[in-house]
């Protein structure tokens, strides 16, 4: 049958030096379209909605005995029986980490997907980049770009990506302290015990993190027939299925299984997980990142699935 997907390497470099041009040649598009779906999220949501310090009108609230006679809002009050506080909403900087998987396997994109997963989770990360860094929140990215506090801090860390290193596997996370939220997006396609092993000490050190499972539609679907060669990216070992439309419904139960172990990991050490494909809307993972860190309640066991559409 016909090829269903493919990872094409754009230079005939070496490996590394060829993957690190095609990463720095795809960040400007990721960084426009982040932008756009960042501006289509945000609409509608400010700040972290929390009482507080700061200089944003929050919400009236009845007054309670004991406080502060300066925080009435007479004004309010002489509208009814009851006497009103003005609340202000809650803008103390917060640090939040993003990373994205730039492994070989995230350069997977099939015919039924308009883009790679590694294009996916670009923008994703620059998304949140913008819409936090728009919030005042402080940004960083393990071992790429300490944390900043700016409004351009998604260009920033768009920059950084195109000149790190290219690296492999869970990034290094001892620079991180004190309390911080952690962003991790990649496909997570190894046994959920072995991701856990590295996830887990983050949670136990205080992070509260959100993990975010990129897939290519034909990844889960499994749309493949007849005599098929599958290649590993990451280590260049080669399978042929003979028949490959008869190992589909194995695959497909061994693959939800993993899915469904990994979050239910990641919901016992109370972690957010969102799994989105690449034929979807990216605004609607988004979304759903975005409502986590802005402590949304978590929705199901294993986590949040984001909705269909195209893309």
């Amino acid at each position: 049958m016909a090829s269903i997907g493919q990872i094409v390497e754009q230079t005939p470099s070496s490996e590394v030096l060829s993957r690190a041009q095609a990463r720095a040649a795809l960040v400007p598009d990721c960084m426009v379209e982040a932008k756009r779906i960042a501006n289509t999220v945000i609409a509608g949501w400010h700040g972290r909605r929390k009482r507080g310090m700061g200089e944003n009108f929050w919400q009236f609230r009845p007054y309670a005995e004991g406080e502060s006679l300066s925080r009435i809002d007479w004004r309010r009050s002489a509208r009814d029986d009851h006497t009103y506080v003005r609340d202000r909403e809650w803008e103390a900087a917060h640090t939040v980490w993003l990373w994205a998987d730039m492994s070989p396997s995230m350069m997977y994109r099939s015919t039924f997907a308009h883009v790679s997963k590694e294009s996916r989770a670009l923008v994703l990360m620059l998304a949140l980049a913008e819409i936090l860094a728009r919030s005042g929140e402080r940004i960083g990215c393990p071992g790429i770009m300490e944390p900043v506090s700016a409004r351009n801090a998604a260009e920033r860390l768009a920059a950084a990506i195109m000149h790190a290193p290219l690296t492999t596997g869970l990034p290094e996370t001892s620079m991180i302290r004190g309390q911080s939220d952690i962003v991790l997006i990649g496909d997570f396609l190894d046994d959920a015990d072995k991701v856990m092993e590295r996830i887990a000490p983050l949670g136990r050190r205080g992070l509260r993190g959100h993990v975010v499972e990129i897939a290519d539609p034909a990844e889960e679907t499994f749309p493949y027939a007849g005599r098929t060669e599958f290649t590993d990216p990451e280590t260049g070992e080669k399978l042929v299925s003979g028949r490959a439309e008869m190992i589909r419904e194995d695959y497909q139960r061994a693959y939800l299984a993993r899915r469904e172990a990994l979050g239910e990991a990641l919901r016992r050490l109370g972690w957010s997980f969102v799994f989105h494909r690449t034929d979807h809307l990216a605004s609607e993972a988004l979304a759903a990142v975005h409502g986590y860190l802005s402590g949304m309640p978590a929705q199901k066991p294993g986590g949040l699935q984001s909705g269909g559409g195209m893309p």
